[in-house]
């Protein structure tokens, strides 16, 4: 019955955009893909191809919403969007890099460096108010697809918090893995809770792409 009621998770950061490319946090800025995340988008669609899909979540910002489209299309499901799916906001240090921000805003970057929870970008949202909503969202998907395997697209952040509330690291804990544009992520909820079953499956992809916010 716990395996039968379990919800298999298969969490996807969106491909690469210009701003990852550029280092600039893009957080709640609607960016589309660029080029190189449009074939990524299609290479995770190949490699999920066999997969017996149930249904497809995005955020509903482009950049998500662009990544699960070749996805959605191979399966003939619609792509679902959440606003709880979205990158952590960060008001505005949007559209800058850490370094722009590190000389303009030294101790409000140390406090992001150092993983406060309760730090806000002017105008951003809260790690732990973040943290609680992604996983609200997530926990809140997985009921409703009890038994059955879903996609969600979501952003880097986003999947840093899944990683955490599956594994049981601390909030302001160091990150010590990778979150590689349209990467797979593999996570399995049982009674409103999170296992951890693989992580950062990129064989689809030809190369590692380098790693900024969003």
């Amino acid at each position: 019955m716990f395996q039968d009621q379990a919800t298999l998770l298969l969490l996807i950061r969106h491909g690469e955009t210009a701003w990852n490319r550029d280092a600039r946090i893009q957080g709640h800025t609607d960016v589309a893909l660029s080029a190189q995340g449009h074939d990524q988008a299609r290479a995770v669609a190949v490699a999920l191809a066999d997969t017996d899909l149930q249904a497809i979540y995005a955020s509903d910002l482009l950049r998500a919403h662009e990544t699960a489209q070749p996805i959605a299309r191979a399966h003939g499901l619609p792509v679902h969007t959440d606003a709880g799916l979205r990158e952590r906001a960060f008001g505005a240090f949007e559209g800058s890099s850490f370094a722009q921000l590190q000389v303009i805003h030294p101790e409000a970057c140390e406090r992001w460096r150092k993983r406060d929870p309760s730090f806000a970008a002017p105008g951003g949202e809260r790690l732990d108010d973040f943290y609680a909503r992604v996983t609200t969202t997530v926990l809140r998907i997985a009921a409703n697809h009890a038994g059955q395997t879903v996609v969600i697209v979501s952003h880097g952040g986003a999947l840093d918090c899944l990683h955490r509330c599956a594994t049981g690291q601390d909030l302001h804990a160091p990150r010590t893995w990778e979150l590689r544009n349209a990467a797979i992520n593999r996570v399995l909820v049982a009674e409103g809770r999170m296992t951890l079953v693989g992580w950062n499956d990129g064989g689809h992809l030809d190369s590692g792409q380098d790693e900024a916010l969003g």
